[in-house]
């Protein structure tokens, strides 16, 4: 071990600064134990990002576990900086989301731009070309000028970085409750194509390797974003805007192509992203990866400001930054790779064979740590878990007795206001500003219940999704998370494609409080269930935990996307009515249920009720049944039905597409044991709406695999409405009354004023 002493200007630890370094006592006592010494100021800035919550998982760790990560086909599960999976023919889908959730509650544009721009580099890391993002998005009522704000900015960052860089933004999921008010969840997904030889780690060997920092220069934007994004947002949040990265999405491109070009050319053995806690992390879990030592010199990083110290340099989080391994001797050529695509490389360490992690200031010593217990030894905790007992009463609670309205008497009204709930309504105001056509892959884009990307020289394609009900979850944390991988996994299936593994983004809030590490768990669990029952293993996600403010915690929301094969060109299947004349069937069972459904949210402002029950053995059936209908040819749409219910999802297949609007003519009316609003507007688990010219085909199918299917109406291609007969009365709803309720809303709210209208013009209102 090399002599460590304090450096010159550097300030001297005390209680105060280890507190502000968000280290407990009992942590900064385990550091102590673990150098034998006091820190250096840099060793405690390492210590403090590495060992944060965003980059450590030290609360979610052992949770994590229990997932199953596991199939024949996958080629990386958890543990690098994507996952990968094998879809047949020597081809690999490399996908990872991650959430960009505090630095987009202080500065929207930038936290949303820059968290598509770290999503983009996990996935080419990997070796994999980007070929489409996804996102899921949540945030407070538009009613609220400084939700309109965020709103809009987030939009406009994710739409200029992917345009800018040319990959699509082909799906997602937008949702607005007043539980995400002041602390907005911003997750955004990369899904990229490769060829499985090309696969690469991000594990540091080779004892003489140099390491190298290609791409942007360092700056001190960023510096402690890992551990701003570990802490609960206050009112002094937004004095933390300068650890809020900036993105260059140009030189984004620049890296992309230059890092495909060096995992092609042989000259490097391993790459990571500069992203959380920047040089520090990519450095120390390179090393660890390896059971290798490090050396890092910080005078000879690239930096864009003058006199930045060794703690500036680690901590900074400046953007379009890699790390590199590469091949000892093959240095200049690394150079002349990067200075083709106009950036920079510089060899700043080596691999070495002691098993240290050093870092230098020239000749001076301004931080070291013993083997790899720098990310081995952060502590892990398992807090308390107990449901509070407020919302075990909203569970309890009989949704059935809720009175109705007096306007609800005419069931196509209540439709309506479903319609043109944010939460529901066309998202096309968002996503028209996101190229979802670049690169000319895409099949199916955003609006729909998956995107449908097809496979370049195959007849495959793939289909994405991101879903997630945090009402659900904040109800009954096991089955909301049970059911927001069946919901993906219904997505997925409608488009034609078979379900095949996911990566999660787990939102949650403060851990140390027992109700919420008691949702945490719970939620999990129930993923885990859901994963086993569908064959989708967890190939990696992300873990954001202290979604918090002064108000609450956010709903607990596991996000899901995921990733399926269509094996046929053929088979792709699109959700609205497409042929006049087709049978309209139900696959699965009516249900009935309203708990915790966005009929009681939107018009009674109740968040009560069970959630719908989540059988994943019957989810699994549903899909086979609807997979297998497909492939036989004889489906022409299917649509799966969730938020709003039945009815919700009959409207969409009437009226999603406004350029192949279908009336449609349905008789539910053998449903008497259900209420009318229960049959329309009940959220039950495990439906998908499907239309077919050969009804007879479709139920047998369903039949033989034991799922319940039921013929419910015709399409009507030049009919001009939607009409329902039910138990007790019919509703009549004109398609452009629909399709006005439906496409024109987010609009409306969005230009209230002429000053709401866009991102640039909101910007004067954003201290509100």
């Amino acid at each position: 071990m090399s002599e460590v002493t304090p450096r010159p200007g550097d300030p001297t630890i005390t209680s105060a600064l280890v507190a502000e370094h968000g280290l407990t006592k009992e942590e900064y006592e385990r550091l102590i134990g673990m150098l034998g010494r006091a820190p250096t100021f840099t060793e405690l800035g390492i210590v403090s990002a590495l060992w944060s919550e965003h980059c450590s998982y030290k609360h979610s760790r052992p949770v994590l576990k229990t997932l199953p990560t596991t199939a024949s086909y996958v080629l990386q599960g958890p543990g690098e900086n994507a996952g990968v999976i094998s879809i047949g023919d020597g081809l690999a889908v490399a996908f990872k989301i991650e959430s960009h959730n505090h630095p987009s509650a202080v500065e929207p544009y930038q936290g949303a731009a820059t968290g598509v721009g770290g999503i983009l580099r996990d996935v080419f890391t990997m070796g994999a070309r980007p070929i489409a993002m996804l996102n899921s998005l949540r945030f407070g009522s538009l009613d609220d000028s400084r939700v309109r704000y965020l709103f809009s900015g987030v939009v406009k960052g994710i739409g200029d970085y992917g345009n800018c860089v040319g990959i699509p933004t082909v799906a997602g999921e937008i949702v607005f409750d007043s539980a995400y008010e002041n602390n907005p969840l911003v997750n955004a997904m990369c899904v990229g194509l490769m060829h499985e030889e090309d696969l690469i780690r991000a594990k540091a060997e080779g004892v003489g390797n140099p390491i190298m920092a290609v791409g942007a220069r360092t700056g001190r934007d960023g510096i402690h974003g890992a551990s701003f994004a570990s802490e609960d947002l206050s009112a002094a949040s937004d004095a933390k805007r300068p650890r809020i990265q900036v993105g260059d999405p140009f030189t984004e491109k620049l890296l992309l192509e230059a890092s495909l070009e060096l995992i092609k050319s042989g000259h490097i053995v391993a790459i990571q992203d500069m992203g959380a806690a920047g040089l520090t992390s990519s450095s120390a879990e390179m090393a660890e990866r390896g059971d290798v030592g490090v050396t890092i010199d910080v005078t000879k990083v690239p930096t864009r400001e003058s006199g930045m110290t060794p703690y500036e340099v680690l901590l900074s989080e400046s953007q379009e930054r890699m790390l590199v391994v590469a091949r000892k001797g093959h240095e200049e050529e690394v150079r002349a790779i990067l200075r083709k695509w106009d950036l920079t490389a510089a060899v700043i360490g080596e691999v070495i064979a002691e098993l240290v992690y050093r870092v230098t200031e020239g000749e001076r010593v301004v931080a070291e740590f013993p083997g790899s217990r720098l990310v081995t030894d952060c502590p892990t905790y398992s807090p308390d878990a107990r449901e509070a007992p407020a919302i075990r009463d909203l569970r309890a609670a009989d949704a059935s007795v809720v009175p109705e309205r007096a306007e609800e008497k005419d069931p196509a009204w209540t439709l309506e206001q479903l319609l043109s709930a944010p939460t529901i309504a066309s998202k096309a105001w968002a996503y028209r500003q996101y190229d979802s056509t670049v690169r000319t892959n895409t099949v199916m884009g955003p609006g729909g219940d998956a995107a449908v990307l097809r496979v370049r020289g195959t007849n495959k394609a793939i289909a994405v999704k991101t879903d997630g009900n945090g009402r659900y979850v904040y109800l009954d944390p096991r089955v909301g998370g049970r059911i927001a991988v069946a919901e993906a996994a219904r997505n997925v299936a409608c488009t034609g494609a078979r379900p095949m593994a996911i990566t999660n983004c787990l939102n949650f809030g403060n851990p140390t409080r027992p109700e919420v590490f008691y949702q945490f768990r719970e939620a999990v669990a129930g993923m885990a269930e859901a994963c086993r029952a569908l064959g989708t293993p967890v190939t990696g996600g992300n873990v954001s935990l202290y979604n918090e403010s002064p108000s609450g915690a956010v709903y607990p929301t596991p996000v899901i996307g995921m990733v399926g094969l269509i094996d046929d060109l053929s088979h792709i299947t699109r959700a609205s009515f497409q042929r006049d004349g087709d049978t309209i069937l139900l696959l699965g069972e009516m249900g009935g249920e309203l708990g915790g459904s966005e009929y009681l949210a939107t018009i009674h402002g109740e968040v009560i009720g069970a959630p719908p029950r989540c059988d994943v053995g019957r989810e699994k059936a549903v899909i086979d049944a609807l997979l297998e209908a497909i492939r036989s040819g004889v489906v022409s749409s299917a649509h799966d039905c969730s938020d709003g219910g039945l009815a919700v999802a009959l409207a969409e297949c009437c009226i999603g597409d406004r350029d192949c609007e279908s009336g449609a003519e349905i008789d539910l009316s053998n449903y008497s044991s259900f209420s009318d609003r229960a049959i329309l507007f009940g959220e039950s688990q495990g439906r998908i709406v499907v239309s077919s010219s050969a009804p007879k085909r479709v139920l047998e199918i369903a039949q033989r695999m034991g799922v319940p299917c039921a013929q419910i109406g015709l399409v009507h291609r030049h009919s001009e409405s939607l009409e329902i007969t039910l138990p007790t009365g019919s509703m009549r709803s004109p398609l452009s009354r629909l399709s006005q309720a439906y496409h024109s809303t987010i609009p409306t709210v969005m230009a209230r004023t002429p000053e709401h209208a866009t991102f640039d013009e909101l910007a004067p209102v954003a201290a509100h």
